[in-house]
């Protein structure tokens, strides 16, 4: 994730520059389109923040239980619509593929490390309001702000299996913000994004029968989002 934001600093830092110097203009036209379309390639970071339920101070078999933060990659599609000069309302939902793991050290019935894989194919449904400014050249700066809602098509909440399972829910809602850059090429809009994509919701099925369910109260989704938007 860091080295994705470092070459796209770069990116921006090198792109800014030619743009002011340019004295064309490119696609002047596609300030007053009253809709438009996109693709988006992502890199996801995810992971749960996690409560601790009462039981884990009284379990002296579990000594540790924390999230883990691990990578993944999102597609998905974008339509934008126009609103005023500076306000755009845009939705762009996506195939999202992440895992949040969680990390547990067990002492009983002998001490080892134990991590609990939770992988999710999550369709992901954001709605968003996006401000974006006056264009500098043949690049401009937005920021967006909404809300989204999770459907996770892996979701392990109805299984019936022994007891290391870790039950997820298949439904989420949050929030969304970030802060992105266009790009104005001859025939296409590059568009790189850093967001974040947080839930609301606590989508841990709490199961007392589970050993490791048991001693977590609450999960909640976080994932940070670097996106490329290509639009026309």
């Amino acid at each position: 994730m860091f080295h994705l934001l470092r070459y796209a600093l770069i990116f921006i830092v090198f792109g800014v520059l030619p743009a002011r110097a340019q004295t064309q203009m490119n696609m002047l036209e596609h300030d007053a389109k009253p809709y438009y379309f996109g693709i988006t390639l992502a890199a996801n970071q995810s992971y749960f923040k996690l409560e601790h339920s009462p039981a884990f101070l009284a379990d002296d078999s579990i000594m540790v239980a924390e999230p883990l933060k691990t990578m993944g990659f999102n597609l998905g599609l974008l339509a934008n619509a126009r609103l005023s000069e500076h306000f755009d309302l845009r939705f762009n939902p996506q195939l999202i593929f992440a895992s949040k793991n969680l990390y547990y050290r067990d002492t009983y019935p002998k001490p080892q490390d134990t991590e609990k894989k939770i992988e999710s194919i999550l369709l992901s449904f954001p709605l968003q309001i996006k401000f974006k400014s006056d264009r500098i050249g043949n690049m401009r700066v937005y920021t967006i702000a909404g809300l989204k809602y999770d459907y996770d098509l892996a979701s392990n909440a109805r299984l019936r299996r022994a007891e290391d399972l870790v039950k997820i829910k298949k439904s989420d809602y949050g929030y969304e913000a970030g802060a992105g850059f266009e790009f104005y090429f001859e025939s296409f809009i590059f568009a790189p994004e850093f967001k974040i994509s947080n839930g609301f919701g606590n989508v841990h099925v709490k199961d007392p029968n589970l050993r490791y369910s048991n001693v977590v109260e609450k999960l909640q989704s976080r994932m940070i989002v670097f996106s490329i938007h290509l639009e026309g």
